[in-house]
């Protein structure tokens, strides 16, 4: 499958690509002996050896950046002396066995049917090449059959994922395959690695890849999307207009720096006095800018109609929101009616009404009988008669003799008007 050369395997001697058990010789001589035919018959030797070489097959080509390796590039990129481990292909099927490595070709045929869009010969890379022990149904590893370390391949596609939603692109429906691999270049080194990752986010329902006049094109999910949907005429109308815009643009750009060009070739050229080439020039350059002016007239045109057809898009989410809120008011009121509401209201008032009609029934109730309330009311009566004086208080007598000299202030005799108002007193009394 692979479209380009694959990454050149790692030094088995690179200290970074190895474990530190490389070193040891005793250590190695078992690791690089073959595996027994039966792994009842030393499980721990068995599980040691495949606990070693499966996680360092994938640490390997995730180091190489490749999602995809070998046999032969294993065995080229392990060994040890001018040795190779007798039981990668052991371990290679046993990989295949629980899942984690998948033949290429199997991996691009699990494709489901209904979004296969690419096809065998319409793929993007070169035709799957399906081998005889495939048909065979043989247990045998190729050294030349690719396998897909699965782990690796979902890395890839979603690290992909992430990196055209961040993108510029990602405002575009459709995107040219060159276009995909160029702003891809720095996570997928080559193609085989590029149309894995694709092959794995198709499979996710996340891309979907299809041929538009002879060029690969490639339409991921947009927001709000839980899956891609299929490339239909609307997206190929869009995508040659957002085409016709940027050859437009570059069109103008490139009009622009030749004005510019034969504007200064005229000064140039007038400077040395050769006037008649300088006007010549002056005239190529009005050309040239007419020229411009016609683009940039078409370049608003074709600019206009993509706008409204984002802004389409926005109206016709608009309505579909509209859609959804008078859908969700007429469910909420499904059971409501004005009769209902107005035959509510009248009991509700009716209600009310007995309740007040209760509470003054209530409150005009005497319980209490006429006779006993003349006789609390005569008792009334001669308690407040009882409680009333008939005279006042009296008043002390008043005293006839003058005060004790002890009483007096040292000093102090008695004045001639306080004896004289004595008998006045007296008579009063």
């Amino acid at each position: 499958m692979s479209s380009s050369a694959p990454p050149a395997p790692q030094q088995a001697g690179s200290p970074s690509a190895l474990p530190p058990e490389w070193a040891d010789d005793e250590r190695m001589a078992f690791l690089f002996s073959a595996f027994k035919l039966n792994r009842e018959v030393n499980c721990t030797d068995w599980d040691g050896k495949m606990n070693f070489w499966a996680p360092l097959i994938v640490s390997c080509c995730r180091r190489r950046g490749a999602v995809s390796v070998t046999l032969q590039e294993l065995s080229e990129s392990f060994r040890r002396n001018g040795t190779v481990p007798l039981g990668l292909p052991t371990v290679v099927q046993d990989m295949i066995r629980r899942g984690k490595l998948q033949k290429e070709s199997e991996f691009a045929a699990l494709v489901d049917p209904g979004w296969l869009s690419w096809g065998v010969g319409l793929l993007l890379v070169k035709p799957l090449k399906w081998t005889l022990t495939t048909v065979l149904g043989s247990n045998r590893v190729p050294p030349e059959e690719p396998y897909v370390v699965t782990e690796l391949v979902k890395e890839k596609a979603s690290e992909l994922l992430r990196v055209y939603r961040s993108s510029p692109a990602a405002e575009r429906t459709l995107l040219p395959f060159q276009e995909l691999r160029g702003m891809a270049a720095h996570i997928c080194p080559d193609e085989t690695t590029l149309c894995l990752a694709l092959l794995q986010l198709q499979r996710e329902k996340q891309v979907t890849v299809a041929v538009h006049e002879g060029e690969k094109i490639v339409k991921f999910t947009q927001a709000g999307q839980t899956r891609v949907s299929p490339v239909g005429e609307v997206d190929l109308g869009i995508y040659q207009l957002q085409r016709s815009e940027r050859l437009l643009e570059e069109r103008v750009e490139a009009l622009a720096q030749e004005a510019e060009r034969c504007r200064e070739e005229a000064r140039t050229l007038l400077g040395q006095g050769k006037k008649t080439q300088a006007l010549r020039c002056l005239r190529a350059r009005k050309r040239v800018e007419k020229r411009a002016d016609s683009l940039h007239a078409q370049l608003e045109t074709v600019q206009g109609i993509l706008e409204r057809i984002a802004n389409s898009h926005t109206d016709r989410l608009v309505v579909q929101a509209y859609q959804a809120g008078v859908s969700a008011l007429k469910l909420s009121l499904k059971d409501v009616t004005v009769e209902r509401a107005e035959n509510l209201v009248d009991q509700i008032q009716e209600l009310c009404d007995a309740q007040d009609e209760v509470n003054q029934t209530l409150a005009g109730l005497d319980i209490s009988t006429g006779g006993d309330t003349d006789e609390l009311e005569a008792e009334l009566r001669s308690i407040l008669e009882d409680a009333t004086p008939d005279s006042p208080p009296p008043l002390p007598e008043v005293p006839t003799k003058p005060l004790p000299s002890n009483l007096a202030s040292p000093g102090l005799k008695p004045s001639s008007s306080t004896l004289k108002s004595t008998p006045a007193l007296e008579a009063a009394q």
